[in-house]
């Protein structure tokens, strides 16, 4: 966990008196990171698929066999005025994707940017293997949900069985309440 964002373990201890404390900035640090990803892609992709795509494949790309540094380190903890604004950079973000995909039509419109976090938590499922091995088993099922994902001219997409989670839904699973 520590070893992602270089720095050692003892240097993170030492700054953060709890676990809980370290847990939240961690936290805030990859979802600053995915900002980061999501807002490269953007400037850097002019087609708002190849966007939304290259963004998913770099935060796969970026998280290694370890699995994903948000739901690592998420879990059930307060929300700190720290972990709200970054979580709204990061909707921010993920909206701006997932918007720019539906207005060109090449996403299907029941996905929805709270989709995203959930998504990138299921593809990277801990996979006993090397960390080549594993991202390159990950990048495998983007490329298999991606086909899913993108809108056919030919094609509708069958419908999807629930509906896409909201941003609320996510802060309740990832805040603990207070008290």
């Amino acid at each position: 966990m520590a070893r992602r964002a270089g720095i050692g373990m003892g240097s993170l201890y030492r700054r953060y008196p709890s676990k809980e404390l370290l847990a939240q900035r961690m936290r805030v640090m990859g979802m600053e990171q995915l900002v980061a990803q999501a807002r490269t892609a953007l400037a850097e992709e002019p087609d708002p698929w190849a966007a939304f795509a290259r963004f998913l494949r770099d935060a796969l790309s970026a998280q290694g066999a370890g699995g994903p540094l948000l739901p690592l380190v998420g879990g059930r903890l307060p929300a700190t005025d720290e972990i709200v604004a970054a979580a709204g950079r990061l909707r921010a973000a993920l909206d701006d994707l997932v918007d720019g995909a539906h207005r060109a039509g090449v996403l299907r419109a029941d996905f929805a940017s709270a989709d995203v976090p959930l998504l990138l938590e299921h593809l990277t499922a801990r996979i006993p293997v090397a960390d080549e091995r594993a991202t390159a088993f990950h990048l495998r099922y983007l490329d298999l949900i991606l086909a899913g994902l993108r809108t056919s001219t030919t094609d509708g997409p069958t419908a999807l069985q629930c509906p896409a989670p909201d941003w609320a839904e996510l802060s309740e699973l990832w805040n603990a309440s207070e008290g």
